[in-house]
């Protein structure tokens, strides 16, 4: 029986010093207690594949904090464990991430010999003032080091950019990616500026010090990227991500695909699809290809999420114990909303036939009580079609946002959700 695709997240939560914008879970550590945690992660892998016998492995990645902080031999150590513990598919995307300071060429052709295939530059922005402002470290000369490195190294690269940080001109973001361009990446994600009120950069905006970040400026910003990435061959894929042809980032599609994924390591979420019954489509034993959810249009989800705080978690692992702090069950009428979301997110867009399955499979399933869901039909789409929000491919007959629906995408799913009754 073929095995079922997962992918892998690791979580390094280190960081030379925290980021103004940052709310991810991330700490300041000497290098002496990377070593401890890197042997309590290698047993929390071991750990999880005696629950993933019946899986093949076809992503990792690597994120954090910086990943790039532990030395290339406690990253091939992980990998290693990787390999001997999980099938792991011939093809795999292995990804890590890096902070440009932190590489050079040496690491990045251990990262090569380790089985990795794709690195993921923290860029940013390429003008020094925007960078001062989002608190980093590094040097644009610093990414095109990194990048060239990986290049010799025979490794993919992408490069991650923000838009919207305060006091960022148009004309700056233009800067921006046509450097990431220059670059020659086959990969970018470009995401807008969130402040969270927590982080030092959202207290400088409470306090009135910083600008808030303005919806009109970065709706602007959004469409020069897109023009310059398509300009330059980089076709979007999801809403932040572009690429060319062939070189999308597998790892991201499953996520917006709703595969299963394993996560490891402090405060990392895992996702797994249970099938509840018998499909429309088929026995999901069938399902082939990663992120194919139309064999499980009857099913939940389960989501669990490691104890966050690294001494904890270690705790937990030095004890034996499953290192989760909680889970949730994912109801099928969620899964069908999150389905709508996610695929509104994609160029590959939204399958509308899948979706009416899935509806029609709910309303089956629940109490007449709960109120009957609408399949989507023509008296939704045409309206959203009209509006400029979406295309109705004509071959698959998916929904594809436009540009326009990839800028209102939460408008568009409500409307979808109002059309559908959920």
């Amino acid at each position: 029986m073929k095995k079922k695709p997962i992918e892998l997240y690791i979580h390094i939560p280190f960081c030379v010093k925290k980021c103004d914008y940052c709310d991810f879970l991330s700490f300041r550590a000497l290098s002496s207690v990377h070593e401890a945690y890197v042997q309590q992660l290698i047993r929390e892998i071991r750990a999880q594949s005696c629950y993933c016998t019946d899986c093949q492995v076809v992503s990792v990645f690597i994120g954090g904090g910086t990943p790039s902080l532990l030395e290339p031999s406690c990253i091939s150590r992980i990998m290693e464990t990787v390999f001997s513990c999980f099938q792991v598919e011939p093809e795999a995307e292995i990804t890590t991430e890096a902070n440009p300071d932190t590489v050079d060429e040496r690491y990045i052709g251990a990262l090569a010999e380790g089985g990795f295939t794709r690195v993921s530059f923290g860029m940013q922005s390429a003008v020094p003032h925007v960078l001062k402002t989002l608190d980093r470290t590094h040097t644009p000369a610093n990414v095109e080091a990194g990048v060239r490195a990986a290049d010799r190294a025979g490794l993919r690269s992408s490069v991650d950019l923000i838009y919207g940080a305060p006091g960022e001109s148009l004309d700056d973001w233009r800067d921006s990616v046509r450097t990431a361009v220059d670059l020659g990446v086959n990969h970018v994600s470009a995401y807008a500026l969130t402040v969270e009120p927590t982080t030092k950069m959202g207290r400088q905006i409470a306090a009135g010090t910083l600008p808030k970040p303005d919806d009109d400026d970065e709706a602007a910003k959004y469409e020069i990227a897109d023009d310059l990435f398509a300009a330059a061959g980089l076709e979007w894929y999801e809403i932040s991500n572009w690429s060319r042809p062939g070189y999308e980032s597998r790892h991201n599609l499953g996520y917006w695909r709703n595969v299963d994924w394993a996560g490891l390591g402090p405060g990392a979420h895992s996702h797994y699809n249970t099938v509840m019954g018998s499909s429309t489509d088929g026995d999901a034993a069938n399902s082939d290809a990663a992120g194919d959810v139309s064999a499980s249009v009857t099913s939940t989800s389960m989501r669990g999420w490691d104890i966050a705080h690294p001494r904890m978690w270690g705790m937990a692992i030095n004890d034996g114990r499953v290192p989760w702090s909680g889970d949730e069950t994912i109801s099928p009428t969620e899964n069908l909303e999150e389905l709508i979301m996610l695929g509104l997110r994609i160029r590959e867009g939204l399958d509308i036939g899948l979706v009416n399955r899935h509806i029609e499979a709910v309303n089956r399933a629940q109490d007449a009580a709960q109120g009957t869901l609408r399949i989507i039909d023509d008296a939704c789409l045409t309206p959203l079609v009209g509006d400029g929000l979406i295309t109705l491919d004509p071959t698959t007959g998916h929904a594809v946002a436009t540009r326009r629906g990839r800028l209102l995408n939460d408008a568009v799913i409500e409307r979808m959700f109002g059309a559908v009754g959920l």
